[in-house]
């Protein structure tokens, strides 16, 4: 059998392969709150070894897009419950990705009195979809005070302690395409002069007392963080010390013991590529799981997980259209092609009306 379909262990957690179903927008949870087609369609692809679920907001403030969920309401913890109890049902695990937009936002798409926050005021270069009046420019955010700060960072901690709560296995932070705990390690995007701006070791000053806070709250080995070194996505140009300032976070990461590291590299999609040198540098310094990610077919897979490149593999947009990926993959069965005009629609249409192969 191919070893991405071998079992790993992820710190506590027996996962049945090495597949991973990767964090995807979907735009599908009606006022912010997770729902039964979010049950359905989390549950048709439990054959994944580990779900990863779409960005939830930690926060209002956090609802940069139009029908995202979040984990700050009680109502959203019940959502969420029903989805991890069909998920663990059929024998798989989850964790909750955690996404705080920043200033990937919009005010049509914040609840009344939430606020655009970002490190510094620079707004994001192109636009952003609201379902009240179509494509709208990036606003100028607010620039967060250090009482801001304080408040998001406990804010994270309390959306990683109500995701325990939900049943989740755990929490992926979400570092990277540009959201907000990205904004403040790029220096384009914070411009700040105090502690949290200026050299790489205050720009992540803000991430690394996000990722303290949430492991002081639910343990180290629950916690896991994604990341996008030579990422453009949401304005995030690269930038001459990249490979060296990821270098460094990456070993800042390892002294905190966390689950795993989630690395993105969207070159497949138009990207700028991610160099395999920086791919190894964290293989090499960060002792906790690797999870690669982008544009990842069955023989690219078993390729780099057989080379020691990683210990498991995230799928995205394969998982859209094929809830069956895995059996697909196993028996050399064609796959569906993803409709991409249906991927942040609301209703069933290209969420949960993909056929299986039995069907």
């Amino acid at each position: 059998m191919s070893i991405l379909f071998n079992p790993f262990t992820l710190g506590p957690l027996h996962l049945r392969n090495r597949l991973v179903m990767a964090p995807m927008t979907r735009s599908r949870a009606t006022g912010n709150i997770p729902n039964s087609l979010m049950t359905r369609y989390y549950a048709e692809r439990s054959a994944a070894g580990l779900l990863i679920t779409e960005g939830t907001s930690s926060s209002p403030n956090g609802l940069g897009y139009p029908r995202i969920p979040g984990i700050f309401s009680a109502a959203q913890v019940d959502g969420w419950k029903a989805v991890t109890e069909a998920v663990h049902e059929k024998d798989s695990k989850m964790f909750l990705q955690i996404m705080h937009c920043g200033r990937i936002s919009h005010p049509l798409n914040l609840p009344l009195g939430a606020r655009m926050l970002a490190p510094s005021f620079v707004p994001a270069e192109g636009k952003i979809y609201t379902d009240a009046e179509g494509l709208q420019s990036f606003p100028v955010p607010q620039a967060m005070s250090l009482d801001d700060i304080t408040a998001t960072i406990a804010e994270y901690a309390v959306a990683a302690t109500n995701a325990i709560a939900a049943g989740f296995d755990g929490i992926e932070l979400h570092g990277a395409n540009g959201y907000l705990l990205e904004q403040f390690i790029r220096p384009n995007s914070n411009l700040r002069k105090d502690d949290y701006g200026g050299p790489i070791e205050n720009r992540a000053r803000f991430v690394l007392e996000v990722v303290d806070a949430v492991i002081g709250a639910i343990g180290r080995e629950r916690v896991g963080i994604r990341l996008s070194p030579f990422g453009v996505f949401n304005d995030m140009p690269l930038y001459d010390r990249m490979e060296e300032e990821y270098g460094w976070l990456a070993e800042e990461l390892n002294y905190f013991g966390l689950a795993y590291i989630h690395l993105v590299d969207h070159s497949s999609m138009g990207a700028p590529f991610v160099p395999d040198s920086i791919k190894a540098a964290f293989r090499n310094v960060f002792k906790g799981a690797l999870i690669l990610s982008g544009g990842y077919d069955l023989l690219r897979a078993e390729s780099d997980l057989e080379a020691g490149k990683c210990d498991l593999i995230a799928v995205g947009r394969p998982f859209i259209a094929n809830p069956d990926l895995v059996e697909r993959w196993k028996n050399g069965a064609p796959l569906n092609i993803p409709d991409m005009d249906t991927f942040y629609t609301p209703g069933e249409k290209g969420y949960i009306d993909y056929s299986a192969l039995q069907e």
